[in-house]
């Protein structure tokens, strides 16, 4: 007879396996009516969407644990999909499922088969979805198999970056262009990387370009080497012999598995996909059509997902995790691929990766306690909230020797009221002695902040609205727009963003859900295609929608009707706890910032200026501030006396911005082909993506510099087609021309003020900034600038004007308000931009 644990209420005969099998249609009934499942549920929430079928959502009633006649352990749910609970089914859960952590008034989605409201999750079929609207990326289950605590609290990216990282998103990048352009030749290769190492290098992490260069190119032969044995131009291709047996294929012998693989087409690169049906989110670096060759039989065409990997050639659990769950995913979006690929980069290696009933269900379960403890990371003790215990810390110390976020754990399991050590773990103890009670406070208070604001976010973001309601429903609320179509033929804005106008299909053709300015999802208008595209509403008409957006929708048919939703659930923390992470490093540097911020140290000032600065500074000095007013002078002074830090305070308008950008210096270099500033190329660089994103031509745009050094710096910037009919040059060429908008770059920058002939010449000066038709940006120096007399008066004009605006450590200036006006929504979209 089966036994129920925790009640006597439960008098069926026979096991619910046996049930299945076996039971009438009356004995199911006697058991949905029994005195277990008649128990009064707890009410269920409005805002609660239950549904059935395909996409089905169910409300879990009650939960009880039972042993079969077998004496296997199986877990019991009482389930609805109707917010009356009136209507109720049961679902087992067996063969190892029995596990999985559902508690009463979860909500969970189900895959399988339902005979008579009954459902079966065992070993062969079926599968359980908890919390399915918390998605959750492959990348997080994957890390999870060994370490579960990897994943629960550090979610949000503690990490922030490493050499490895960038040199892995370097060489994705250039895989992934020349996937896309398919060009895999050396020289196609040689300059991606070259404008990707120049475009994505990172000073924090003090590496030079040449540094990333020879890492990088490590990498190119193989990347070659990969297409000309497996895209399908090739003469070579279809020669390297892989075994891989797809599970509609049956029975095969180890010879029958043996084939090839051609990739005939790369459908996508970065697909994102968003899967509340399995509870699953991810970017597929590269998704390609591939041709599979098996001797004897007809080629099999399948739409497969390509994992990149740049470390070493494990074959992993991990990474063969990774690629199992983009199958799963991908899936929901098309016909199921059954198997995917791990393409190492360093060695062009493949490996074929099967994604089995099996393999899914075990990555399920795991995806299930994963979101187990992310759903419930925080807990009530006495009406107020605290950080929920981590998962068990593994026992792997070979695992947590190299584990990025191993200080951040042994800090989380350190108890901040009583300091002391709740495990036993030796890494706990040596990678948090050096911390005090009253730092391990301040980690866990401030820890706790940021996972309220991340949820609060969450729940104000609405994200999940996107598949749980129509657009109809969206569109009454605000914050959506529905029933559009591609209205015109897509163009290119820069690299990576695409121009996209949208029109009504028909029916109502006003629209009210979006302004300008605001960040979208675009989906197809019955949410299977869910988050196809992000980025922003650059216009609104009385029918239509004009976006800047991260992928190219036109390779859709021109009948695909879409649905633009606001996305407010875009914000992460990552930068908040990358520096509480730095916060409590075992660093001197470190430890000096936890005197200053937890410890409350006041800040330290040298007595005088003639202690830190030499004889020959003064002038200098002076120099920097000429300019400022008597508070703004005062402020200057306190920061170069300043041995720890300085806070600059005022009223709105008082001049904080002027003080700090004052501060901080872009210098120029001297070389011997000439001089550049490369901070001001990136400048110009920034100013000029913002201007394409926000919906300006290419051909509109100016660039004017007075020195070819800086001209070449700024078009190395410049590279790819989005920046082709761009103008660069000096102020000569533009003597007689005009354009709609003209950027500025004076290049010069130094303590002496040395500004040289070209820009003391005034009517070199006069043709720069009369060449804008309708808006000019100045970038310069302005304590160097100031040294020459017309620039000096320029500058003092426009503060009296009040037309200097600050971005970064530039001066932008803003000539004519009238006359230098953008649209509102360019205006809006670079003032947002900036902002970041």
């Amino acid at each position: 007879m089966s036994t129920v644990s925790g009640t006597n209420d439960f008098g069926l005969v026979m096991s619910y396996s046996s049930w299945i099998q076996n039971g009438s249609t009356e004995e199911k009934e006697t058991f949905l009516n029994c005195p277990f499942t008649k128990k009064r549920p707890l009410s269920i929430p409005e805002h609660v969407i239950l549904a059935s079928g395909v996409h089905n959502r169910y409300w879990v009633l009650d939960v009880q644990d039972v042993t079969s006649s077998q004496s296997c352990t199986e877990k019991h749910l009482t389930i609805t999909c109707s917010k009356t609970t009136q209507s109720r089914e049961a679902c087992i859960l067996k063969d190892g499922w029995e596990s999985t952590p559902v508690a009463v008034g979860d909500i969970v989605h189900l895959e399988g088969r339902c005979v008579s409201g009954l459902w079966t999750i065992d070993g062969d079929s079926g599968f359980l979805v908890l919390l399915p609207d918390l998605l959750i990326s492959g990348t997080s289950i994957a890390s999870s198999i060994r370490c579960m605590s990897l994943c629960v609290v550090f979610k949000q990216a503690f990490d922030g970056g490493s050499k490895q990282m960038l040199n892995g998103t370097i060489v994705h990048d250039i895989f992934q262009k020349a996937a896309m352009s398919s060009d895999f030749s050396p020289e196609r290769i040689q300059a991606f990387t070259v404008c990707l190492v120049l475009a994505l290098i990172r000073y924090s992490l003090k590496l030079t370009q040449a540094d990333m260069r020879q890492e990088v190119e490590e990498y190119l032969p193989s990347l070659s080497e990969w297409a000309k044995h497996y895209v399908h131009t090739s003469p070579q291709a279809g020669q390297k012999q892989l075994t891989l047996k797809l599970p509609s294929d049956g029975a095969l012998s180890k010879q029958d598995a043996t084939c090839s693989m051609t990739v005939t087409d790369f459908v996508d690169i970065e697909e994102n996909i968003w899967c509340p049906r399995f509870g699953l989110k991810g970017k597929i670096d590269v998704t390609a059509g591939v041709r599979i060759h098996r001797r004897g039989r007809r080629p099999t065409e399948r739409i497969v997902p390509l994992e990149l990997k740049t470390g070493k050639e494990s074959n992993s659990i991990e990474h063969r995790s990774q690629v199992i769950l983009y199958t799963l995913m991908s899936s929901a979006r098309r016909c199921d691929p059954e198997a995917g690929f791990l393409v190492y980069l360093k060695t062009g290696s493949v490996h074929p990766v099967v994604g089995n009933h099996m393999d899914r269900r075990e990555l399920v379960k795991i995806r299930n306690s994963l979101a187990h403890h992310i759903g419930n990371s925080l807990v009530k003790v006495d009406g107020r909230s605290q950080m929920a215990p981590l998962p068990a810390i593994v026992s792997d110390k070979q695992a947590c020797k190299y584990c990025p976020q191993k200080r951040n754990c042994a800090v989380y399991n350190r108890d901040p009221v009583e300091n002391c050590i709740e495990n036993p773990q030796a890494f706990v103890q040596s990678e948090s002695e050096h911390l005090s009670h009253v730092h391990l406070q301040y980690f866990s208070h401030w820890l706790l902040l940021c996972t309220l604001e991340a949820l609060t976010m969450e729940n104000k973001g609405g994200r999940r609205n996107i598949w749980l309601q129509t657009a109809q429903q969206r569109e009454k609320s605000g914050g959506c727009v529905g029933n559009m179509q591609l209205d015109r033929d897509v163009s290119v804005l820069s690299d990576g963003v695409y121009k996209h106008s949208f029109v009504r299909k028909e029916g109502n053709q006003t629209l009210t859900g979006l302004i300008v300015g605001d960040r979208i999802v675009v989906s197809d208008q019955d949410s299977v295609l869910i988050g196809l595209a992000t980025g922003y509403v650059t216009e609104i008409t009385i029918s239509g929608v004009t976006c800047s957006l991260d992928k190219n929708l036109s390779k859709f048919s021109s009948n695909t009707v879409f649905r633009l939703d606001q996305d407010e659930g875009a914000g992460g923390l990552s930068t908040h706890l990358g520096n509480l992470s730095m916060l409590i490093e075992n660093t001197p540097s470190s430890e000096r910032l936890r005197e200053l911020i937890v410890e409350f140290r006041p800040p330290q000032f040298i007595d005088s200026l003639s202690s830190v600065l030499p004889r020959d500074a003064k002038d200098t000095v002076a120099n920097i501030l000429k300019g400022l007013n008597k508070p703004q002078k005062q402020a200057m002074k306190k920061v170069l006396l300043s041995k720890d830090y300085t806070l600059i305070v005022g009223m709105p308008g008082t001049g904080k911005t002027t003080t700090i950008c004052t501060l901080v210096p872009a210098p120029e270099t001297v070389e011997k082909n000439g001089i550049s500033n490369h901070t001001e190329a990136i400048l110009v660089q920034a100013l000029v993506t913002l201007l394409l994103k926000a919906g300006c031509r290419a051909s509109d745009i100016g660039v004017i510099a007075p020195y070819r050094q800086q001209l070449k710096a700024i078009s190395s910037l410049l590279q790819g087609d989005a920046f082709k009919a761009l103008e660069v040059n000096t102020v000569d060429k533009y003597q007689g021309r005009d354009k709609s908008i003209i950027i500025v770059s004076f290049v010069r920058s130094n303590p002496e003020g040395n500004i040289s002939e070209l820009l003391q010449d005034w009517r070199r000066l006069n043709v720069a900034i009369t060449r804008a038709k309708h808006k000019l940006l100045m970038l310069g120096s302005a304590p160097t600038l100031r040294r020459y007399a017309p620039l000096e008066k320029l500058l003092c004009h426009l503060q009296q004007e009040d037309m200097i605006s600050f971005t970064n450590y530039r001066y932008r200036l803003k000539i004519s308000k009238c006359l230098f006006k953008l649209t509102f929504y360019c205006y809006m979209i670079c003032k947002r931009e900036w902002k970041r």
